[in-house]
């Protein structure tokens, strides 16, 4: 891999659609190895927006857009963030060659909508899941629950992302309510939802799979320590790594995200979720880009979920080595707000070996993610209980 010096006519230029915590820590990461980095979003002043060489503001679903952007920047790297993008454009530039959309248009059309992506892993590969099916109405929703889905089960928007448009219904009177909030809260209007049966699970977790090239340039499968987390209303509150498992279920684990993401191909690191009982597991949803809950990795391993995205894209050598048992827990916003301010960070840092990162949203909502506390400790347990309290610690007004 030959990498250029930024903002000259050598420059190896990648472009983020999609700038929000995640992306920023990307941008910052493709910076350590020279790259120049082209952030975008549908609003300005997104975390990422920050630390890049430049910005713009599109909306990300118009394809027009997204063509003459991409056209206008000539990147040799398109790295989506979020699911609410143009696809058609992004196989588009792919077909026509000039610049790598990463992993691979057809992953980020597969994943950026829930009916793809499970049907290819229940239908094609055969691989276990909770129970689903889709629906376009009301009366759709209700006969399929009633006629198999039964309760308590999840109905959730086919496009959204951080849990929204997310519920748990556990009786009937519980569904209309479901299925106009997954219709009004998901990333676009798809008109369809996805209703899952309640699986009897002891966790979830999140491994972080990594395809990288080997020094033969061959495709390698490398896996991150499993992490664990917990979710209220659909989204992550705390990550913590790794979790404890069986090794059959750590076994499975793998196997599961081997498959999935060999079947996506392309290079990068990928978030896939997973439910545990006992030495049982199922396949959750996967994410073609570094996941939420693996921001833990800014303080557990060598290289974060982050450099082991940008390395691998990059075709540089990757290592998943964990250093540290850690815990992250999120700063939520708490209050509707812009242009908030933060107090109580020198109370969170006074916790040893505890690190906090704010991302410097414009614009607080109660309950946007903020920011992250991250905590190291011998024991989970010291981790999980050291990184809830400096949370708790930041203030926002």
């Amino acid at each position: 891999m030959k990498i250029g010096t930024p903002l000259t006519s050598t420059a190896t230029k990648a472009l983020l659609l999609g700038s929000g915590e995640l992306g920023k820590e990307v941008a910052i990461s493709l910076q350590r190895y020279g790259v120049e980095v082209i952030a975008v979003d549908r609003y300005p002043n997104a975390p990422a927006h920050q630390v890049a060489h430049r910005s713009h503001v599109i909306d990300m679903t118009d394809a027009a857009a997204v063509k003459n952007l991409i056209a206008a920047e000539q990147p040799d790297f398109v790295i989506p963030e979020i699911e609410a993008i143009a696809t058609a454009a992004l196989l588009e530039i792919e077909a026509a060659g000039g610049c790598t959309i990463v992993p691979n248009a057809r992953a980020i059309q597969l994943t950026m909508n829930r009916e793809g992506i499970r049907t290819l892993v229940a239908e094609t590969l055969g691989l276990p899941t909770s129970k689903y099916a889709f629906a376009t109405n009301f009366a759709e929703l209700k006969t399929a629950v009633d006629s198999g889905i039964g309760y308590p089960c999840f109905v959730k928007p086919t496009m959204s992302s951080s849990g929204k448009g997310q519920s748990m219904v556990k009786n009937p009177e519980q569904l209309e309510s479901a299925w106009n909030y997954a219709n009004e809260a998901g990333r676009a209007a798809t008109g369809k939802v996805i209703v899952e049966a309640g699986i009897d699970f002891d966790f979830e977790i999140t491994l972080l799979t990594v395809r990288a090239l080997n020094e033969n340039g061959e495709v390698e499968t490398h896996f991150c320590a499993p992490i664990g987390h917990r979710q209220e209303n659909g989204d992550y509150r705390e990550s913590w790594q790794p979790q404890a498992m069986t090794e059959t279920a750590l076994r499975l684990s793998e196997e599961i995200a081997e498959k999935v993401t060999t079947e996506i191909g392309g290079l990068g690191l990928f978030g896939v979720e997973l439910f545990v009982k006992g030495e049982q597991v199922w396949f959750s949803e996967v994410s073609p880009r570094p996941h939420d809950t693996g921001m833990v990795t800014m303080v557990t391993q060598r290289q974060t979920e982050f450099d082991l995205h940008v390395r691998a894209i990059l075709g540089l050598p990757v290592s998943t080595t964990m250093q540290f048992l850690g815990a992250s827990a999120v700063i939520l916003g708490g209050i509707d707000k812009a242009a908030v301010t933060y107090t109580g960070l020198d109370k969170a840092l006074a916790i040893p070996q505890t690190e906090i990162r704010l991302f410097a949203k414009p614009e607080a909502f109660v309950s946007r993610r903020m920011g992250v506390a991250l905590s190291v400790a011998d024991t989970i347990t010291e981790a999980r209980t050291k990184a809830v309290k400096a949370a708790s610690l930041v203030e926002i007004q």
